[in-house]
């Protein structure tokens, strides 16, 4: 999972400042590296590395990064090839008609029979990114009409993608067929912004105007925004962004993530009461449909555990050992809360198993008679392909284990998911989600 921005301006001549907000608010989409590049009269001029938005671009940085044209990327990286430097985004290439410079949310499945393809007729690659197999293919396409070739070269590809290209004229955005990956477009006086979320628009002080397509490829210029391809399949757009990732203050094609979640709660309470004193929430995304379990339930929310702020999110830290030392350090139960209490503890879903444990024990610890664990989501049963990078299933705990001995496991009293059913209604829709890490159903199969 990435976070992408890119922004268009006919006026001002340092853009770099608004991608540079517009990563801080898509910090929580990758916390391993940040990059911004910038087209400056034809010359791309960029800045990347390992580490939080705010460490990797001091005032001095920012202030060389000069330009009308810009794009930033956040990552994180799941093993520890994806915290090689070599990795870091933006991709900025050379090529017979100038430079351009990439940025890429998604995975794509054909990336290494076209890597193995270029190779073979002389290509040469310096990193691991999905994203230079779709610059060498532009690359190879491109003759007068850098529209044609990115239209040709996607056109090769397969996978999810969330995807803006920067010229030295124009800002290129691009969404894969099945709308796996977020795009949106906003407007600002004198310009456009491409971004992963809407909520990155409110930073930027941009207004909101509508969803980049499936499978639509959109070029912003001097004479506004064309679309120059539209060839959609049916919409899957991940449902763990929705249930995880999104922040609560965005709307992806058009659901209020925080309405979702907070309705994902209410369908979880119908689906699954409990006789309890109090409902929490696992902090951050397990808040809202918490908040929305208490709703339903008449039971009263409260505040069970707090959370360090500096920690990031112990899913997508790349080895066990971290996982397992960012969750002692980032969460601590508040004993006035929960001691003697019956709890509903609800979180948005149980990957590995490690986190939801310890929080389990922390609350016993803390003097909770009674700790219910309610998941706003079905079981995780299935490794991602397409860019969630969830890991192997020999690690997810649901692929592996019964509820029962999931419960007796991480220490619960009681044990229950949300619905397949119920978590697509609680989007408003009945489909156009892809359910594949819990159901095994994907719009894209797996290349061997």
């Amino acid at each position: 999972m990435s976070g992408v921005v890119g922004v268009y301006s006919k006026d001002m001549d340092h853009v770099s400042k608004l991608v540079y907000y517009g990563l801080y608010s898509l910090q929580h989409r990758g916390q391993v590296s940040s990059g911004i590049a910038v087209n400056n009269n034809g010359f791309v001029d960029y800045h990347k590395d390992l580490g939080l938005v705010h460490e990797v671009f001091p005032a001095e940085v920012m202030e060389r990064l000069r330009g009308n044209i810009a794009l930033g990327h956040v990552r994180y990286g799941f093993s520890e090839e994806g915290r090689h430097t070599r990795n870091v985004e933006p991709l900025v290439v050379g090529y017979r008609k100038g430079a351009l410079a990439l940025v890429h949310d998604g995975k794509l499945v054909n990336f290494e029979k076209i890597r193995d393809e270029l190779e073979e007729m002389g290509s040469i690659f310096q990193s691991d990114l999905d994203a230079e197999v779709i610059a060498n293919l532009m690359a190879r396409y491109h003759k007068d009409d850098v529209n044609q070739a990115v239209i040709k070269a996607l056109g090769e590809i397969s996978g999810s993608y969330a995807l803006i290209i920067m010229t030295s004229d124009r800002l290129i955005g691009a969404r894969d067929p099945y709308g796996l990956k977020p795009l949106s477009i906003g407007k600002f006086k004198g310009g456009y912004i491409l971004a992963s979320e809407t909520c990155a628009f409110d930073t930027m002080g941009a207004e909101f105007i509508r969803n980049v397509g499936p499978g639509e490829i959109i070029v912003i210029d001097d004479k506004g925004i064309e679309t120059i391809k539209n060839e959609p399949k049916q919409r899957s757009l991940c449902l763990f962004d929705m249930i995880y990732f999104a922040r609560p203050d965005t709307k992806l094609d058009g659901r209020s993530i925080y309405l979702s979640r907070n309705e994902a709660g209410r369908i979880l309470a119908r689906e699954h009461p409990v006789d309890a004193d109090i409902v929490i929430g696992a902090p951050d995304s397990g808040i809202v449909a918490a908040i929305g379990y208490a709703q339903e339930s008449n039971l009263p929310y409260g505040e069970g555990i707090v959370k360090n702020r500096y920690v990031g999110r112990t899913f997508i830290q790349p080895t066990q050992e971290l996982r397992d030392l960012g969750v002692r350090i980032k969460l601590n139960a508040l004993k006035e809360n929960v001691e003697g209490k019956r709890l509903v503890l609800v979180d948005d879903s149980i990957v590995r198993g490690t986190t939801i444990k310890r929080t389990v024990k922390m609350l016993k610890d803390a003097g909770a008679k009674e700790v219910h664990v309610r998941i706003s989501s079905p079981p995780v049963i299935r490794s991602c392909h397409l860019g969630m990078d969830t890991p192997n299933e020999d690690f997810l705990i649901a692929a592996n284990y019964s509820k029962d001995e999931i419960c007796k496991m991480i220490g619960a009293d009681s044990l229950e998911y949300l619905s397949l059913e119920g978590l697509l209604e609680s989007t408003g829709q009945n489909q156009g989600y892809c359910t594949g890490c819990f159901t095994g159903n994907y719009p894209i199969n797996k290349e061997d």
